[in-house]
């Protein structure tokens, strides 16, 4: 029997440049790039992406304020999607939706803040919140979808690395052809610029990016990256079966049609090649599809020079003589959102289905010889015939790999 159709109906994101998908868009068509300085307690100056979205949209300041940073992205994304997609969630039964969230990491955040809150009293665990486990464990920013919007069918979050986004589209398909579920909202969520640790764990690996100006700092391919940008940020999508997005006349963004996740095996957190093409091949073969039928790769590539490599290596493996495939890259633009990351490129690059702009991927002044890849479009958007399909990218440490492939609704 054939597997039931799956499709993109809506979209709600916060990004450090822009609040949702058409502002987003704009941007990336136009490179532009809203990294700043921040500066973290113990650490000091970094370049990072920070969203600032409207918090109390959807919920109270007090609710926020009970939650989690993670939760306050994830409720508005959600919300927003449900908006974008013009969706009456009365359609569906409560208990028949899932949610599922990919995340990179969570509760280091909060509880970096409650060290440091205690620390003030010399840290004396009296003054230790009792909101500490509900806000810390990982499900939570799933969770507080659910509160907030009356779900009552399975949520999850996906700890997947920097893969996670991926992971729970994937999640969401498998869920939606299984018939556990008739809706699902799956995406990815970052709170990273809340922790120092994480700034100061890439940097003690030599992998944190910094540049004189900000908004350079992020520069993947370039002969003088070196290293991530991290970011905050969250995409959510509204993922549904074709006939019930056709029946209740939908807007369809794509239609998720092959997908794929690996592990290298091999080490903590530099990546492989072999096992990356691995991963394209599979989502080419389960979406029926050829490596030439590919519009745009969006790449993973984060600022970092063997990971840039490992990946364009990859990239040469599986596509060869694809003259009409172009590649581009989002993160020199918005930084590492890390579990959103996966989601919120697709995000920008899903409008290319309609205007057949391909963004750019800027801060490229000196192109690596080993990341010169063919179509790479750098600094300024290009127009091209047709874009039919997409295929994502999204790989994180510990050697795990995911890519997704969404191509133009044709009915």
């Amino acid at each position: 029997m054939q597997n039931p159709r799956i499709v993109i109906t809506g979209a709600g994101l916060t990004a450090p440049n822009a609040n949702n998908i058409k502002d987003f868009r704009h941007k990336l068509i136009n490179g532009i790039s809203e990294i700043q300085e921040i500066e973290l307690r113990y650490f000091g100056k970094a370049p990072a992406g920070v969203c600032d979205f409207p918090e109390t949209l959807y919920r109270k300041k007090k609710e926020n304020k009970k939650g989690t940073r993670a939760g306050c992205i994830a409720v508005y994304c959600a919300n927003e999607a449900i908006r974008d997609g013009g969706l009456d969630l009365s359609l569906y039964d409560p208990a028949r939706i899932g949610v599922y969230l990919g995340l990179t990491e969570h509760g280091t955040v909060e509880t970096e803040n409650e060290v440091y809150n205690i620390s003030q009293y010399d840290y004396n665990v009296d003054y230790w919140t009792h909101h500490h486990n509900p806000r810390t464990v990982l499900n939570n920013p799933a969770g507080e979808i659910t509160m907030n919007l009356g779900i009552e069918g399975p949520h999850y979050t996906i700890g997947a690395a920097c893969a996670a986004g991926n992971a729970s589209l994937i999640q969401a398909v498998q869920m939606l052809r299984l018939g556990e579920i008739d809706m699902a909202f799956a995406g990815g969520i970052s709170e990273s610029v809340g922790s120092f640790g994480i700034f100061a764990s890439f940097k003690a690996q030599n992998a944190l990016g910094h540049a004189s100006d900000p908004k350079q700092a992020s520069r993947p391919f370039d002969n003088k990256r070196n290293g991530i940008v991290i970011s905050e940020g969250g995409c959510i999508y509204t993922i549904e079966l074709l006939e019930k997005a056709l029946e209740r006349g939908a807007h369809i963004y794509g239609e998720i049609a092959g997908y794929a996740m690996n592990s290298d095996a091999r080490d903590y957190v530099l990546p492989y090649a072999p096992r990356q093409a691995q991963c394209m091949n599979l989502a080419l073969k389960r979406a029926g599809m050829k490596a030439a039928d590919i519009g745009l790769i969006n790449t993973h590539a984060t600022g970092t020079k063997q990971g840039d490599i490992e990946e364009c290596k990859a990239i040469r493996e599986v596509f060869t003589d694809c003259p009409t495939t172009y590649i581009n890259n989002t993160k020199s633009i918005i930084g590492h959102a890390m579990g959103a990351a996966g989601v919120l490129e697709l995000a920008g690059n899903l409008p290319s289905f309609d205007d057949n702009m391909i963004h750019p991927t800027i801060n490229i002044d000196d192109l690596d010889s080993e990341c010169a890849l063919d179509n790479l479009v750098i600094n300024k958007a290009i127009k091209v015939d047709h874009v039919n399909s997409i295929l994502n990218n999204s790989f994180g440490m510990v050697g795990i790999n995911s890519t997704v492939i969404v191509k133009k609704f044709v009915s």
